[in-house]
């Protein structure tokens, strides 16, 4: 049976830095509010009219350098973002472009913050059949393009980057298992309500402020726990584990107090989960694809390591990856 490794990873932080302190300027908060209720101090922001492509194709080419591939040889190309840099064509084909990585066939999954993991189930899917020989999985995102930064709920929250993998097959298992989620009928939980063929832009939806994103947190957070325990937990019974198994947690990086939850309902101690809300605040797809580059940039993840990646966002939708590190 063949499964697929990952071989190079790569992130991009815009330079860009607004802190907790800069927030108080602009709304009413405090940096103690918004480090009690999210963990968060700082987050990354994009200058004006940077596309999701651009931090993308960052975060490709330190991935492809670290994994030996040029971008030419690359057959695969799946972007996870909800900010692509249009409606269409995908991001992936922008990426495409701007890597002329000409070989590789393009698309983009839009699963909000668990569009990391869903991406990386499809390549691996992809590889384990022999359909492809490699891809380039990014998560990208620019969130403060579609962020309120009027409504003080939700505009301390986000943050812009991108994260990158390159896979390849492998005789060894290093992808064990996946599980993936959805419930559409919680989609009003975590919404873009304007934009699209179900509400299009109109004066209305402009003046309304419907084209930003929109929470309602309190539901959202009593969810996120219990599905990504569940998805961890299943995804683990999969592959003939249980967390008592995981050398590291991967958690998406909403907020501090979903991580610490879902770590402790696991039973998996605090040293073995991976965190950089504090810095990066939540980046949607990004978010899962950072914490893991950083990860194994800082020497955490060792060869034979049982990591574990766990994300839920709008869709709703959740999922989690079990990676043996090979």
């Amino acid at each position: 049976m063949i499964s697929a490794k990952i071989v190079g990873l790569g992130k991009y932080l815009p330079p860009k830095i607004l802190t907790n302190f800069d927030l108080e300027k602009m709304v009413d908060t405090s940096d103690e509010w918004i480090t009690t209720r999210t963990g968060i101090k700082t987050r990354h922001i994009v200058e004006d009219n940077t596309p999701a492509s651009f931090l993308a194709k960052k975060a490709a080419l330190q991935a492809l350098r670290r994994a030996q591939i040029k971008p030419e040889n690359i057959e695969l190309i799946i972007v996870a973002t909800i900010t692509p840099d249009c409606q269409f064509p995908s991001t992936a084909c922008f990426l495409q472009s701007e890597l002329k990585a000409y070989k590789a066939a393009c698309f983009d999954v839009s699963g909000a913050c668990a569009g990391f993991v869903y991406a990386l189930t499809c390549a691996w899917q992809f590889l384990k059949t022999g359909f492809y020989k490699n891809a380039l999985v990014v998560g990208s995102e620019v969130l403060s393009s579609i962020t309120d930064w009027q409504d003080r709920s939700t505009c301390v929250l986000f943050g812009d980057g991108a994260g990158a993998a390159v896979l390849v097959p492998s005789k060894e298992e290093g992808f064990m298992s996946a599980y993936l989620g959805a419930d559409g009928s919680q989609a009003d939980l975590l919404i873009l309500p304007a934009g699209g063929s179900r509400m299009p832009t109109s004066l209305e939806s402009i003046n309304t402020r419907l084209h930003y994103i929109k929470m309602k947190g309190n539901e959202l957070f009593r969810m996120a726990v219990r599905v990504m325990v569940e998805s961890a937990e299943k995804a683990l019974s999969k592959a003939g584990l249980s967390s008592k198994d995981v050398s590291w947690l991967v958690p998406h990086q909403a907020n501090k107090r979903i991580i610490d939850a879902v770590a402790k309902r696991l039973g998996i101690p605090e040293e073995r989960v991976c965190v950089n809300i504090d810095r990066y605040g939540n980046m949607s797809s990004a978010s899962t694809a950072i914490a893991l580059c950083e990860a194994w940039e800082e020497g955490g993840i060792k060869k034979k390591d049982i990591v574990v990646l766990d994300a839920f966002g709008g869709g709703l939708v959740w999922g989690s990856c079990v990676i043996r590190w090979i």
